[in-house]
């Protein structure tokens, strides 16, 4: 197996941190984003959608979306559970990796349509896309609100998802990363993030 990488992008850490927490060990392909290495030609053979991260399996299938590979790489080994045991675990950790991922969304919705490097490609994919500098006003307001929403989650639990640290939690930590780079340091002013952050990053896979 491989996987086509960018160190700097959330979604493939999330994955990185995953695989790290299985003990497993996948080459990485760097695809260089700023370099709009995801747009060639080659890259887009792997994946039409031009977006990382992307697992090319042993059969040579590859799989894109950091949730699915996460499922596929659980379904081969199975312990430590991140994905949740119990039928109600498992759709409490996808129900709040989803709303996780609205974290993710926000701070790119900031993001993309601000910064220069974005010109012209607001939106991920090999569409062109303008950017809208109206959208950054909203998404600002949705980071916070997200925030919010978290810090009442993680005030009466241990983690994202429960008692257990779950994808869901490795989602959560990307997204509170990717908040820095909009200038919002989500867990300054909100103190059960703060605890669940200052725990999870100290988990040796937190480094991947």
């Amino acid at each position: 197996m491989r996987l086509f990488d960018y160190n700097r992008a959330p979604n493939p850490r999330r994955v990185r941190v995953f695989i790290a927490e299985k003990g497993l060990e996948i080459p990485l392909i760097k695809v260089d984003l700023m370099r709009m290495q995801q747009l060639s030609p080659e890259f887009r053979q792997i994946n039409p959608g031009a977006t990382l991260p992307v697992l090319e399996t042993d059969d040579g299938t590859y799989i894109s979306e950091s949730l699915a590979i996460c499922h596929y790489l659980e379904t081969l080994h199975p312990e430590p559970a991140l994905l949740g045991s119990s039928p109600i675990e498992k759709a409490k950790v996808i129900m709040w990796n989803n709303i996780a991922e609205q974290g993710i969304d926000a701070a790119a919705e900031v993001l993309r349509n601000v910064s220069p490097g974005f010109r012209g490609h607001a939106l991920p994919g090999p569409a062109p896309t303008e950017q809208i500098p109206a959208l950054v006003q909203r998404g600002e307001v949705r980071v916070i609100q997200f925030f919010d929403r978290i810090e009442q989650q993680l005030a009466s639990n241990a983690y994202l998802a429960g008692d257990n640290f779950s994808f869901a939690d490795i989602t959560l930590m990307a997204a509170t990363e990717f908040a820095d780079w909009v200038e919002t340091h989500a867990y300054a002013t909100r103190p059960a993030l703060q605890r669940w952050y200052t725990e999870v990053t100290a988990r040796p896979a937190a480094n991947a």
